[in-house]
């Protein structure tokens, strides 16, 4: 009898034992730094994970740890440290402040970025970093934005901080005598950073995450003015940018997860070259430009990817 009540009490203990072990233990632990409130860096992130779970790493298989830092070094700085002391098998970064802040905490944890403008320009490159580009041509948008709203003073919203931004904005400076206009930069770092938009008749936005997380501020005030804007990034159109030329935000999340996904099954980043956009969307805010007096030229609206009307 009691050989019995033992054997049950075992029974019992182990039942207790196995009741609290977890339905699945994560095999992998992916960590991503998402700069928070900038829309272009949530339709990436949309699609990391979608092709990320059709490459066999969805629940069960990873874990994924987010974190959304606000558009400043030091959080920057912050998410990356805590995504290396968690033991990241990789880590994934949208835009190049965050993709910085990783590559300087760690050289040991693979990197995959995505949304970077132009990646070897601002030193992204190591042995454990592969990603995608989302480098487009700022020529021509500035083109096709001096067709639509034929500026002689054309403000650059940048961050001296980003150093994407900043080569964007020297680009810009670069294109002036081309395109008959002279350039003012605007350093955007925090909201209030633009109080006025005065001696500027259109606006041309970086890809600075900055300005970017403030979007909706900076573009009520430009409609106030009668101010045109473009932008090197996607997420604002909506808002009322009128031309937007950027990288495919779902490309780039896709290439990212294809990338991640090798990594975790034993690929070495460095067999894995930086990749090259090829889906390049031209997004047209019709509506707010026909508020402002202004007219799309009608070989713009034809090659368009999106018409906003």
């Amino acid at each position: 009898m009691k050989g019995f009540n033992k054997l049950v009490c075992t029974l019992l203990c182990v039942g207790v034992f196995l009741v609290n072990i977890p339905a699945y233990a994560a095999e992998k632990t992916v960590g991503v730094i998402m700069t928070g409130g900038i829309p272009y860096y949530k339709e990436i992130h949309k699609a990391f994970m979608e092709s990320l779970d059709a490459e066999g790493f969805g629940p069960g298989r990873a874990e994924i740890v987010v974190q959304t830092p606000v558009p400043e070094p030091l959080s920057w700085v912050n998410a990356a440290r805590k995504l290396v002391a968690i033991g990241s098998d990789v880590i994934v970064s949208y835009g190049a402040p965050a993709t910085l802040a990783v590559i300087n905490e760690t050289s040991d944890i693979p990197v995959v970025f995505a949304g970077v403008f132009d990646p070897l320009a601002v030193g992204i490159k190591g042995k454990n970093t592969t990603g995608i580009s989302s480098k487009v041509a700022v020529a021509t948008l500035v083109k096709n934005f001096k067709s639509i709203a034929n500026f002689t003073t054309l403000g650059v919203v940048y961050n001296e901080a980003e150093k994407d931004t900043v080569m964007q904005a020297n680009g810009v400076k670069q294109l002036e005598g081309n395109f008959g206009y002279v350039s003012s930069k605007i350093n955007f770092r925090r909201k209030g950073d633009i109080s006025r938009l005065e001696n500027v008749d259109a606006l041309f936005l970086t890809t600075g995450c900055a300005a970017m997380h403030c979007v909706n501020d900076i573009i009520g005030m430009a409609r106030k003015a009668k101010i045109p804007t473009a932008a090197t990034i996607g997420g604002g159109e909506d808002s009322g940018i009128i031309l937007t030329i950027a990288a495919d935000p779902s490309e780039q999340g896709k290439e990212a997860a294809e990338r991640a996904a090798k990594i975790l099954r034993g690929t070495n980043p460095v067999t894995l070259p930086v990749g090259q956009p090829k889906k390049i969307d031209m997004i047209i805010n019709i509506r707010e430009a026909t508020e402002m007096g202004l007219k799309i030229p009608f070989d713009l609206l034809t090659a368009a990817t999106k018409v906003i009307k």
